[in-house]
């Protein structure tokens, strides 16, 4: 049995506010499960994030307010959570008195979504990210699926299909071809998602046609049920999921390897060759996806 963690980054929305969509799906063994979530535990530990989410495009923004600061770096865990904290209240008091509604509401929206992780430094968040992709690198039996789609080239009257209704199409397709190889057809898998009302509508309605009819690529037997949507917050390995679309997504759009270099090591390979991952552009690039995803001629 194999859980495959989905979770996306970028929006779908043509154009809205990335170029790139990207879902990802990370495949683990059920009898690894345990040993993955310690070892996440291990790092949030490190660096008092114990019971915070991993959300890697919040938890690497840069914060302002500790710039601010006088040797921020020197201060204990709670002196800095007190002083950005005290920081955050006088922002939140001059917009009252002469910002906007929507300026308030945006700033309020940032500090919420980023309280958890104030008592770290830029440099230590992005240490600890780097850690746990390094982690995530290190599980020999994990295998990365993912659909990573540039909007300027998705024509949807052509594909018939919405970007997040193609992205979700090849994750389960090549879910249940790796499922179908690994056990030689005897492995079972079952796809868990972080949870979104509308997505989560969406793609148990799709996951249901595709257990009686298929996809365009391929029949489903070896994934079970409908999609599991689960509190993202509560899920840990649902957080590595999003690290991963993350870093997809910011080597395509921005060409930061870091993480990438270390997550894609997982991407799902079959003779040399990166099934599990592709990049929905033009087919002339020439990005580390598309020269790796393309069989090669003997």
């Amino acid at each position: 049995m194999y859980l495959c963690y989905v979770d996306e980054s970028g929006t779908p929305d043509i154009p809205g506010n990335t170029s790139h969509y990207v879902l990802a799906g990370l495949s683990i063994p059920v009898w690894r499960w345990r040993s993955c979530d310690e070892d996440i535990r291990r790092i949030k530990n490190r660096y008092g994030l114990e019971s915070a989410e991993i959300h890697t495009a919040w938890l690497l923004r840069r914060y302002r307010e500790q710039d601010g600061i006088p040797d921020f770096a020197a201060l204990s865990y709670s002196e800095r959570k007190r002083e950005v904290q005290k920081q955050r209240l006088l922002e939140i008091l001059r917009l009252q008195r002469e910002g906007t509604s929507k300026q308030l509401k945006q700033t309020r929206k940032n500090f919420n979504k980023t309280a958890n992780y104030i008592h770290l430094t830029w440099a230590e968040r992005y240490l600890f990210i780097k850690e746990i992709a390094a982690q995530v690198a290190a599980w020999g039996e994990a295998r990365l699926f993912a659909e990573c789609v540039d909007k300027v080239h998705f024509d949807p009257t052509r594909t018939l299909f919405s970007v997040d209704e193609q992205a979700f199409q090849q994750i389960v397709s090549r879910f249940e071809q790796y499922l179908r190889a690994v056990g030689q057809g005897k492995s079972y898998g079952l796809i868990i998602h972080d949870n979104n009302e509308t997505v989560a509508r969406k793609h148990t309605a799709m996951m249901k046609r595709f257990l009686r009819e298929g996809t365009l690529w391929t029949d489903v037997n070896n994934i079970i049920e409908t999609p599991l949507f689960v509190d993202s917050q509560l899920t840990s390995m649902v957080q590595i999921a999003d690290l991963c679309a993350y870093a997809l997504r910011r080597y395509l759009e921005n060409g930061e390897e870091d993480l990438f270099d270390l997550i894609f090591t997982r991407a799902d390979r079959r003779n040399g060759v990166a099934v599990g991952v592709r990049h929905f552009t033009e087919q002339t690039c020439t990005c580390r996806i598309c020269q790796e995803h393309r069989w090669k001629k003997d």
